[in-house]
């Protein structure tokens, strides 16, 4: 009986530390770097250079592993080091060893975010090389042409992610504005449509100002992949210029035809009608002057 007071007491004070603490959402701890899937890539090596393309979706712990068979002068060991982005990675120079006649380089990189992909590159000695390409996948559709449009049309822009490509966990679009870029939005003259692998963009009512650059971006977990196009806003007019101009042309040498036909043909016909001109006047004048003298004898003999 004289511990259930001193039981209480305890039972008290619990409850009021418990009930002093700030009440809230308890935060998302980060996932330590551990916890992520661990994906090895391994390449071998045969020829003294090599390319390796490594799409990623996800965050990932990624053992990338090279394996060189060497020249003909096999060392006992060489010297391998990584490199990302042309730049020697710190505390990355390690002796290999040949075993079973190759050369092998491995190592775990934390690709978390964006700014972790790029070129990673493993050397032997400075004789032999491996560049790892680390990016989402690309967007296999390339517009190279610009796309026409009329003032007062409607346009849809399209972007497609190749079948055999992870479908992005979204789309977004974005338009140049400057030297910045515009994300787009569902609005009174936009109409974007997203499905799986595909992406529309519709521009309703175009105008000149529509004109630019347009980029779609396929949205993965760890960075986005984007391709971009030009859209040209013309009036109805636009085409017709040249018509316009080889008409002009036309109009012009065919005024010149007819006035140089014109002048030619007052010049024939001045031309032609010129002699018999000239003995109609001087027949006339013959004659005035014999009544002349006919008339002057006349007044001699009277």
């Amino acid at each position: 009986m004289k511990q259930l007071p001193i039981n209480i007491l305890l039972t008290l004070a619990t409850c009021r530390l418990t009930s002093s603490e700030t009440v809230g959402p308890t935060p998302t701890p980060l996932a330590p770097v551990s916890t992520l899937p661990t994906n090895t890539k391994s390449v071998h090596l045969t020829g003294d250079n090599k390319i390796e393309n490594v799409e990623l979706l996800n965050p990932v712990n990624l053992s990338l592993e090279c394996i060189w068979t060497g020249n003909q002068n096999k060392q006992p060991n060489i010297t391998g080091y990584w490199r990302k982005g042309g730049v020697d990675i710190q505390d990355s120079r390690v002796p290999v060893d040949p075993e079973n006649q190759q050369y092998k380089l491995k190592r775990v990189f934390n690709i978390v975010s964006e700014e972790h992909l790029g070129n990673y590159t493993c050397v032997f000695e400075n004789e032999a090389e491996l560049n790892f390409i680390l990016a989402v996948p690309r967007i296999g559709e390339k517009r190279e042409k610009p796309i026409v449009s009329y003032v007062g049309d409607f346009v849809v822009l399209t972007c497609k992610m190749e079948d055999n490509k992870p479908v992005p966990r979204t789309w977004n679009w974005f338009k140049n504005n400057g030297t910045d870029k515009e994300q787009l939005f569902e609005a009174q003259r936009y109409d974007i449509t997203v499905d799986g692998r595909n992406t529309k963009l519709m521009v309703k009512d175009v105008s000149i100002s529509d004109s630019g650059v347009y980029h779609c971006a396929a949205v993965y977990n760890i960075s986005t992949s984007t391709s971009k196009m030009q859209l040209k806003v013309i009036t109805i007019w636009e085409p017709l210029k040249p018509f316009l101009g080889i008409l002009i042309e036309v109009v012009i040498l065919v005024t010149a035809i007819l006035i140089y036909e014109r002048n030619h043909s007052k010049k024939k016909k001045a031309e032609a009608n010129g002699p018999n001109a000239d003995s109609k006047n001087t027949q006339p004048q013959g004659e005035d002057e014999e009544a002349e003298e006919s008339t002057s004898i006349r007044q001699r003999k009277t």
